[in-house]
């Protein structure tokens, strides 16, 4: 309840009036029934503008930390993001990466929409990065269609690093959904998890119009950091950090 509280009278009126975000192709989002949204993430505000554009529930997923702190501030904390449609990673299953899988198939199962952002971390210069291939194993494990969505300048209004940043209209572009049943019973298969999270990315890509670089988010960051940083005496190998 507290969801479409949320939603429909504590915040979403605001943001619609204030921002009055734009959307094109949110006839690609089905009805009902289960569905992946793999999005682009350039701001911390797109989990907001982009369920705002639909009717149905999308749900994330979001550090069990933020279910489990003790207090009154844990409790708030849990509520909040409870009812903002985001559920806790399922530590069951060993690391973050197979915990959010377990979550989302959770989600999936019992008919709702997910959302997920394939490149695992926000952009930190507007750029498009590779996909993370979490997105595919779920699609193939699933069996549920991928709908590429592009969210364009909420990295205007909240720019990374910035609590607020300048006014302008959010762009929220779906695309048509993808079927990957052609690949069931590939989902151990590397080279088929990367084929299906590229093409998944070329979408976003061609949606959102961003440019796209062939690394991931969090490698491009530690490297930007290590130029703004500069050398440091002694320092002769640079950046030599992998992501992982």
């Amino acid at each position: 309840m507290f969801y479409w509280f949320l939603k429909w009278i504590a915040l979403g009126p605001w943001l619609r009036m204030i921002f009055r975000p734009r959307v094109t192709g949110a006839e690609n989002v089905p009805i009902e029934g289960p569905a992946i949204l793999a999005s682009n993430h350039l701001s911390y505000a797109d989990w907001l503008f982009m369920p705002l554009t639909l009717s149905r529930r999308v749900t994330f997923v979001a550090k069990a930390e933020y279910f489990t702190s003790p207090g009154l501030k844990g409790w708030l904390q849990k509520t909040f993001f409870a009812g903002s449609g985001q559920v806790p990673i399922d530590r069951s299953g060993g690391g973050a990466a197979e915990g959010a899988i377990i979550s989302a198939k959770r989600v999936l199962s019992e008919g709702e929409l997910f959302g997920i952002y394939p490149e695992g971390t926000r952009s930190h210069d507007g750029k498009l990065y590779r996909g993370k291939v979490g997105v595919a194993r779920l699609a193939l494990e699933s069996k549920v269609p991928v709908i590429p969505v592009a969210v364009v300048g909420t990295d205007v209004v909240a720019p990374p690093g910035k609590t607020f940043g300048r006014f302008t209209r959010p762009v929220v572009r779906f695309g048509k959904p993808l079927d990957f049943s052609r690949y069931e019973g590939m989902e151990n298969d590397r080279y088929i998890l990367r084929s299906i999270t590229d093409e998944i990315m070329y979408e976003i890509m061609r949606l959102s119009g961003q440019e796209y670089v062939d690394m991931y988010a969090s490698r491009a960051k530690e490297l930007s950091k290590a130029q703004s940083d500069g050398p440091k005496d002694g320092d002769q190998g640079g950046a030599s950090k992998l992501a992982s």
